[in-house]
């Protein structure tokens, strides 16, 4: 599924600013992970939809939808489909071999949304201390669609370095999508094992390490700033769409997953906002 989409490097660079900076440690399984941070709750899911389905968004999905020239934008007609979901993503702590430390947790609430024209995207909402926001679009609906691939037996949760969804399942970690198959295997693999393939990966690549330091995490300095009126627009025009430039790097660092500044080679589908 993900595999044929475009997407943006910029999705797993962001979050050193909301998760702290974690020198590398030495590579070593997490004894015993701990459990999975419950969700968001329901009534925090509420909200997130709430905001996701305000009419502002829906103009702006409107547009979103209408950016290929294929409908105008007064046609999209944009809703909401099926539930919203909170998306778990690979934590720091796991990567540095910190015991104790979960595989992954909640970063942003997701709901799918669907055009006149059975185009999808995924709205990606996070809580500032305005309140739930949207802070990005992205191109199809990976978010729900692998929750609801996993039928709710286990806790689904992403690699964004690799963009790979899996699911931990009574003690394994097993592969949603292709881009996971390749890494774990069409069987997947044990909790520690998976600990020390991503620590060898990222190990060396976390906040505060030298590989930050020098700026090569996809050719950020450290200090991304939020993008412009103009760069926004052309977000929107291409892949996806920026909301308020204010704010954006706070609410990117809120959203996009872990702090590990890896430079990403692959394609992208997603422009952080």
């Amino acid at each position: 599924m993900t595999s044929t989409r475009t997407r943006t490097a910029a999705a797993a660079l962001l979050a050193a600013t909301a998760l702290g900076a974690l020198a590398p440690a030495a590579a070593h399984a997490a004894s015993g992970p701990a459990a999975f941070p419950a969700p968001f709750t329901t009534a925090a899911t509420a909200q997130a939809r709430e905001a996701a389905s305000s009419p502002a968004t829906l103009h702006t999905l409107s547009r979103f939808f209408a950016r290929s020239g294929a409908l105008k934008a007064d046609a999209a007609r944009p809703r909401l489909a099926g539930p919203s979901v909170t998306v778990y993503s690979l934590t720091p702590g796991f990567v540095a071999g910190t015991p104790g430390a979960p595989v992954a947790a909640p970063r942003f609430v997701a709901s799918k949304a669907v055009s006149a024209d059975g185009q999808v995207a995924s709205l990606w909402t996070v809580r500032t201390t305005q309140g739930w926001k949207v802070v990005n679009i992205a191109t199809g609906g990976d978010e729900t669609d692998y929750v609801g691939k996993a039928h709710g037996r286990g806790t689904v949760f992403q690699e964004p370095q690799i963009d790979a969804w899996y699911v931990v399942r009574d003690g394994r970690v097993l592969p949603l999508d292709p881009d996971a198959r390749r890494a774990v295997g069409k069987g997947g693999v044990s909790l520690a094992a998976y600990q020390r393939l991503v620590h060898k990966k990222y190990g060396d690549k976390l906040p505060g390490s030298a590989y930050d330091r020098a700026g090569k995490g996809g050719g950020y300095d450290g200090t991304p700033a939020p993008p412009s009126a103009s760069s926004a627009h052309a977000a929107t025009a291409t892949t996806s769409t920026a909301f308020a430039a204010a704010g954006a790097a706070t609410a990117a660092a809120a959203v996009l997953a872990i702090g590990l500044r890896l430079r990403r080679t692959r394609r992208a589908r997603r422009v952080a906002v």
